[in-house]
């Protein structure tokens, strides 16, 4: 097809976001052979495994890909390249990641419908392949689709297909990211994890009720902001690509599809069309999954592919996932926390939460969540954050827990902290029964689960962390480096604050040691001697029994 026009949009592509990428340096070009099925996903799956801080992650482009057969493919191939890091999710965005919460919640408030477009404007459908051609090497076996955990996987699967559905009755569409394996050159697996609730499974039951196969687009290499919101959770009588564009804040160009009436963004790399049947359901997996065990074999549905668009030099995308953390977990992370904000902020109007924190290794982000509290909010506060936290989503919640802002929710050493001494079980830590399993691998004895809360905010005044404070520990990293040591990566906390049971006293006598004029303290206690009391008692306690007696 013939391009005679090109559309104006106010986003980014994949191929300007990979650009941005290279000139950022999170960019790593492989151009030696790399085999999609035994050597890709484990090859970047070691930034995930290896060691490597977060922020040394970086999204991989393979320019030389070869099959397990020695087939070698035209298509380069991204992996890591949308959410490999929170650096490269906010290249995606075009946002500091300051502004990413408010960006997130502004875009859901306030959605701009997207901009169709003819196909002599749309990338996606330069070329088109339908019918008969597909089984002639051009179908889905011309796709260098990697295999995600070889060893475990029963195929190649598309971990970055964006299926588009609509419902037969509204004519609203839903943009989900589902796994699909790989059947055949002209079929197409399609799981959507039901256990979340997806979009997509509502559209399926809805077209199964009128008898007839459902339309379905899976776009592949999207605009990096139209992935983002493809794995955001709003409301199923809103489009995905409106939110998109408030997202951006300009409408995002969609094209109709040649072989389905949906319509597709029309900046993607390609766009495979098909319908789902709903009469049968085949067999589908093992796959390795998100939440660190791999799926086994399930009943789900299948795409019969009628065309495949794209564009004439397109970029494969896959997604890095199974156990967490990952490119899956960070792409979802990121969306998830203003949505868990926004609703305990602004839909149920509760003071005093300042963050929403999801925990990522190997929990996949759902089940255990971290709300920071300010200090001294009402206890009825935090607990309305701690179940409204429980009931946002079926899925999530299992552990939610409630801390103060000196508390790195990003730091289980830290959370464990509060949760040992700010936490009272008998007091601060309810059950809730009858929760959603949610995603991850199903019980054979229990259908059902349940959730802790756990509220381990400061109740009352305690004395200072015990580190010495922060102005001595910034001397001391001073001189680290100076020394040549290797580079530190300091985990809150670090230094030493008060929370509260900290006097004029105590902070007179800290700076004299540290003058050097520590033996004044050693004649003042001197003069303070007493031979009526116990062993062990505390002077505070002390001075608060004077202070009752008058």
């Amino acid at each position: 097809m013939e391009q005679s026009v090109k559309a104006a949009r106010g986003y980014r592509d994949l191929p300007e976001h990979i650009a941005a990428l290279r000139d950022a340096g999170l960019l790593i070009e492989v151009s030696r052979e790399i085999n999609k099925d035994t050597e890709m996903h484990p090859l970047v799956r070691w930034q995930y495994r290896g060691g490597v801080p977060e922020n040394a992650r970086k999204a991989w482009l393979f320019t030389n890909v070869i099959d397990a057969k020695g087939r070698r493919y035209e298509m380069p191939v991204l992996v890591g390249g949308l959410a490999g890091s929170r650096a490269i999710y906010q290249i995606g965005m075009d946002k500091d990641l300051d502004q990413i919460n408010d960006t997130w919640l502004g875009a859901i408030a306030n959605p701009i419908p997207p901009s169709v477009v003819g196909s002599d404007q749309a990338p996606c459908q330069e070329i088109v392949i339908e019918g008969e051609d597909l089984m002639g090497g051009q179908g889905l076996d011309a796709l260098p689709v990697p295999i995600s955990t070889p060893g475990w996987d029963n195929a190649p699967y598309l971990s970055s297909g964006h299926f588009i559905t609509k419902d037969p009755g509204t004519g609203v569409q839903n943009v989900g990211i589902y796994r699909a394996q790989l059947k055949a050159p002209n079929r197409l697996g399609m799981n959507t994890s039901i256990e979340l609730r997806p979009g997509g499974f509502r559209h399926w039951q809805a077209w199964k009720e009128l008898g007839q196969p459902m339309p379905c687009a899976v776009a592949i290499g999207c605009p990096p902001a139209v992935s983002y919101g493809a794995v955001q959770k709003v409301p199923l009588d809103m489009d995905e690509i409106a939110v998109v564009g408030g997202l951006v804040g300009a409408p995002i160009n969609v094209a109709c599809g040649v072989n389905v009436d949906l319509m597709v963004p029309a900046e993607s790399e390609l766009i495979i069309e098909g319908f789902v049947d709903t009469e049968y359901l085949e067999p589908e997996g093992p796959f390795g999954e998100s939440h660190g065990h791999v799926n086994l074999m399930e009943y789900n549905g299948f795409m019969n592919v009628t065309a495949i668009t794209r564009k004439v030099e397109p970029v494969f995308t896959s997604i890095i996932s199974q156990v967490t953390p990952s490119e899956s977990s960070v792409i979802k992370r990121v969306a998830y926390e203003p949505l868990f904000l926004g609703h305990l902020r602004d839909q149920l109007g509760i003071r005093g939460v300042i963050s929403v924190s999801m925990h990522e290794p190997l929990t996949n982000i759902r089940k255990v969540i971290v709300i920071k509290m300010e200090d001294n909010v009402p206890r009825t506060e935090v607990w309305r954050a701690l179940y409204g936290t429980a009931s946002l989503q079926a899925a999530s919640g299992k552990y939610v827990i409630a801390v103060n802002g000196d508390i790195d929710p990003d730091n289980t050493d830290a959370i464990f902290w509060a949760m040992s001494y700010r936490a009272k079980p008998h007091r601060d830590i309810e059950i809730l029964k009858h929760k959603d399993e949610g995603h991850g691998p199903r019980s054979t004895i229990e259908s059902e689960d349940s959730a802790v809360l756990i509220d381990a905010t400061l109740k009352e005044t305690f004395p200072p962390v015990s580190l010495p404070k922060r102005e001595f520990m910034e001397r001391a990293a001073d001189i680290w480096h100076e020394l040549g040591l290797p580079e530190l990566k300091p985990e809150a906390p670090w230094h030493g604050y008060d929370l509260g049971e900290w006097t004029d006293e105590m902070e007179a006598m800290a700076v004299r040691a540290t003058d050097g004029d520590y033996w004044e303290t050693g004649r003042i206690y001197a003069q303070r001697r007493r031979g009526d009391i116990d062993m062990n008692t505390e002077i505070r306690a002390l001075r608060r029994a004077e202070e009752e007696d008058g």
